[in-house]
């Protein structure tokens, strides 16, 4: 796993921490995470002229048998997005850190890591904003937490699926109640609207169910460049089954080519794309 460098925030951090920010990856980062197999890809919009990734990712150990997945994605158009991410993923970690260290339970530091990272980001000024997706993962059991439109989905071997967290914007709330279907709501003009982020006075957590992994079960947690390209049917086709590096090697050949060329009919959305997926060991 590649490890970012930067400064990080004062606090006790995990052993074996890994972090990635402003990433241009060539290639699937791939490693070992509690019996599983967790793969990482992030690279940054295909039209940023040179702008760096404004994404962050983290695979977060707590202890022997648990830790957490983020991805953030600061907002493009906000000032310092890409340090907005970055500052998220940061305080999360920190918190772990210091929570493992004082026998504090992992789902009370990420709550405390998310408020950490909303102070932070708003301590920024100007603005600046970013979505935040978290799974913790204890004994085989995952957890949501999320703001904003980063996505969650767990889904089976044979394509059902068992998460997929609620996008905070009108659009994903559209879709929800049923009043746009999914096709409708990837063109939708207002689908860039994002309702609920970190660094606002407004900002608020939403945690989902606990659910158990089976053994060929398949976790995604990915920034809107994934979900702006890609329908969900598509992305649990590819991920279902292969390898974690060949799933995640589908995902991104498939929204680079549709962030590439704009055609009917297909979705299409240039930004920065980043993606996490984890399967837990037999």
């Amino acid at each position: 796993m590649a490890v970012s460098n930067g400064t990080r925030p004062a606090g006790s951090l995990p052993p074996g921490l890994a972090i990635i920010a402003e990433a241009d990856l060539a290639e699937v980062e791939q490693g070992s995470f509690l019996g599983g197999t967790v793969g990482i890809f992030s690279s940054p919009s295909p039209d940023r002229d040179g702008d760096p990734n404004e994404d962050a990712a983290a695979v977060i150990p707590f202890d022997r048998w648990s830790g957490a997945l983020v991805v953030a994605d600061g907002c493009g158009g906000l000032p310092n997005g890409g340090q907005a991410s970055r500052v998220v993923v940061d305080a999360i970690a920190a918190e772990l850190g210091s929570a493992r260290e004082n026998e504090q339970p992992l789902r009370l530091a990420v709550i405390d890591g998310i408020q950490r990272a909303n102070r932070e980001v708003a301590a920024l000024g100007a603005g600046a904003g970013s979505t935040v997706s978290v799974i913790t993962i204890e004994r085989g059991i995952v957890r949501s937490y999320h703001v904003g439109d980063s996505m969650v989905l767990v889904t089976g071997q044979r394509g059902r699926i068992k998460l997929q967290t609620i996008a905070h914007s009108p659009v994903g709330y559209a879709v929800e109640s049923g009043l746009l279907d999914e096709d409708e709501a990837i063109d939708h003009v207002e689908r860039h609207i994002v309702s609920n982020l970190v660094g606002f006075d407004d900002m608020r957590i939403e945690i989902g169910p606990a659910i158990r992994l089976a053994p060929r079960d398949t976790l995604v947690i990915a920034s809107d460049g994934l979900s702006d390209n890609m329908l969900v049917g598509e992305i649990v086709e590819r991920v279902r089954k292969g390898s974690v590096p060949d799933a995640i090697d589908a995902l991104v050949g498939l929204c680079r080519c549709r962030m590439a060329a704009d055609q009917a009919d297909v979705p299409h959305k240039p930004d920065d794309l980043t993606i996490l997926l984890y399967r837990p060991g037999r």
